[in-house]
């Protein structure tokens, strides 16, 4: 069986932040490529890395419904112009093809910051959260500046850099989930709180944060979180918290009445009230699942009495 040789990358570029290109150690920036249509050209075939993409699509990406007269001519002209810098005496065994009636770059001669932005978080997803864990933050931290940051107008930039953004903010939030299992609850609290930073409707997020300080211990910490996801959905969404994280709440008013002591048959009775209010009647062996509306009313009632005397 023929074995095919490794092929080294020729060509370094760098999409996160500005636009950089690196070959024969020579460092290429966004104004060294020609004019910004041939830098577009290379940044849109690396978005679809590996990808070949037709003469007709590139038109249409590049100019929209504003495609100039002879526009496949003047196409295949910056295509010219950017083998010249990229491949400077490689026309056919340099990384940027021509294939199918369009172009494609070569994937094994290419080393593109996005791409291994990508197989990071690929990785990430089959791996057990020890081996996850690292590749998450790596992944997060390439992508903490903007991607195709040189590109301010064009709408195919900005929809990439936000499938980037929304990719980043889910990265988080499985940084944070991923902490927790790791027992790092401190970790997993400023991941989630970078997820909500950007995000404050993600519900997701914010489950990981109360998770997160249930698991360190820091009970009225996650209560005060969860009150603020309250609050900020029923402004924000006209809606409460789903059941998940309300169940995650009751869980941590129980475990901080346990920790305070008198504070346990008063949750209970507030528990049993608050079913009672809605109509439901709570099963024994759940919190306030032994009371009756009576029984838990008088002993909120000494609660409360007792809760004033000491004021």
């Amino acid at each position: 069986m023929e074995i095919t040789p490794e092929v080294s990358p020729i060509v370094s570029v760098q999409l996160f932040g500005n636009f950089e290109l690196r070959r024969d150690n020579i460092v290429l920036t966004s104004a060294d490529m020609g004019g910004c249509k041939p830098r577009h050209i290379l940044e849109i075939l690396l978005l679809n890395f590996g990808s070949a993409m037709s003469k007709d699509r590139l038109i249409e990406v590049l100019w929209g419904s504003h495609a100039p007269d002879g526009a496949v001519a003047t196409l295949e002209s910056y295509v010219c112009c950017l083998r010249r810098l990229v491949q400077p005496g490689r026309t056919r065994t340099g990384p940027l093809r021509t294939a199918n009636g369009g172009y494609v770059l070569d994937t094994r001669l290419v080393d593109s910051d996005l791409d291994r932005f990508h197989r990071l978080v690929h990785e990430a997803e089959s791996a057990l959260p020890a081996a996850a864990y690292p590749l998450l933050r790596r992944a997060i931290d390439m992508s903490a500046v903007p991607l195709l940051g040189n590109e301010v107008v064009p709408e195919w930039a900005n929809e990439a850099r936000l499938r980037i953004a929304s990719q980043r903010l889910e990265l988080q939030i499985r940084a944070a989930e991923t902490a927790s299992a790791l027992n790092l609850p401190l970790e997993a609290i400023s991941w989630a709180q970078a997820a909500l930073d950007a995000d404050g409707l993600n519900e997701r997020a914010w489950t990981a944060l109360v998770t997160a300080y249930e698991l360190a211990g820091l009970y009225a910490e996650g209560l005060t979180a969860y009150d603020r996801c309250r609050r900020t959905f029923h402004r924000e969404l006209a809606c409460t918290p789903g059941s998940a994280l309300q169940a995650l709440y009751v869980r941590l008013l129980r475990q901080t009445a346990e920790a305070e002591g008198d504070l346990s048959e008063a949750l209970e009775a507030l528990i049993c009230l608050g079913q009672r209010l809605r109509g439901n009647a709570l099963p024994s062996g759940r919190p306030g699942g032994g009371l009756n509306f009576e029984g838990a009313e008088k002993i909120l009632d000494s609660f409360l009495r007792r809760a004033q005397r000491a004021v």
